[in-house]
């Protein structure tokens, strides 16, 4: 996946009002769009090294987009906007071995009355219909291994929990953690963050919920999936 144009260097100065940065750029400061509503723990520090991009949009008031954070010589980036496009065309291309069964691929597809899945997953020769929902990691408290979630989230447990619903349906029901860290080594539920979402999501294993989780892989131009992360459950 591709940003839509040339990644930026800047520094960072503050995150406020969860969706505004300011970013020094050269001799200037820029007040840019921060695409993420977590708490981003671990990434804030006054001073570390970001990349930003420029919106080719000439009517958007916040011309420019934070994309990625480095900290400690690790770059992670931070805009969820870009998770489940980078996971489509990972799947689309083949590299995902788990999803390979799948040739075609439907976004935001909704389930029941308030559920809106990430993707609809069908093979057109063996009739076999899945789920997949993505979730944006980007936590690493410890160097080298990645949490998920960096907040308490609602909305993650009320997936897993139709996920679980769907599964009885007769769907496969797929959790695709995409770790945009790269050089990850490990992938935990941050339990002490969640406990309630820890609680859920161990149930969900036990009722055939398929966990997937890949690393990222950063280039001057993009981010593309990278290789299969151990989860660590306890």
């Amino acid at each position: 996946m591709n940003f839509e144009n040339e990644l930026i260097p800047g520094v960072l100065i503050k995150r406020y009002k969860r969706f505004f940065v300011d970013i020094k750029l050269k001799n200037k400061i820029i007040t840019a769009h921060c695409p993420n509503p977590g708490s981003m723990i671990k990434l804030l520090d006054k001073g570390n090294p970001v990349w930003i991009t420029k919106s080719k949009n000439v009517h958007r008031k916040l011309k420019y987009t934070l994309q990625i954070i480095q900290v400690n010589k690790i770059k992670i980036c931070i805009n969820t906007h870009v998770t489940n496009k980078i996971v489509q065309e990972a799947i689309n291309k083949g590299s995902i071995k788990e999803l390979k069964d799948f040739n075609i691929i439907r976004p935001e597809k909704k389930f029941g009355k308030n559920t809106r899945f990430d993707f609809f997953l069908l093979n057109k020769v063996t009739n076999k219909k899945a789920f997949l929902e993505v979730k944006s990691v980007s936590l690493q408290r410890k160097n080298y291994h990645a949490e998920f979630p960096d907040s308490v989230t609602s909305r993650g447990k009320k997936h897993l929990e139709n996920l679980v619903i769907a599964n009885k349906q007769g769907y496969e029901s797929y959790l695709f953690f995409l770790i945009q860290i790269e050089k990850c080594k490990s992938f935990a539920i941050a339990s002490d963050i969640d406990p309630e979402y820890f609680k859920v999501f161990n149930s969900a294993l036990k009722k055939n919920i398929n966990v997937i989780c890949y690393d990222c892989k950063f280039t001057n131009k993009g981010i593309e999936i990278n290789k299969k992360i151990d989860l660590i459950n306890e």
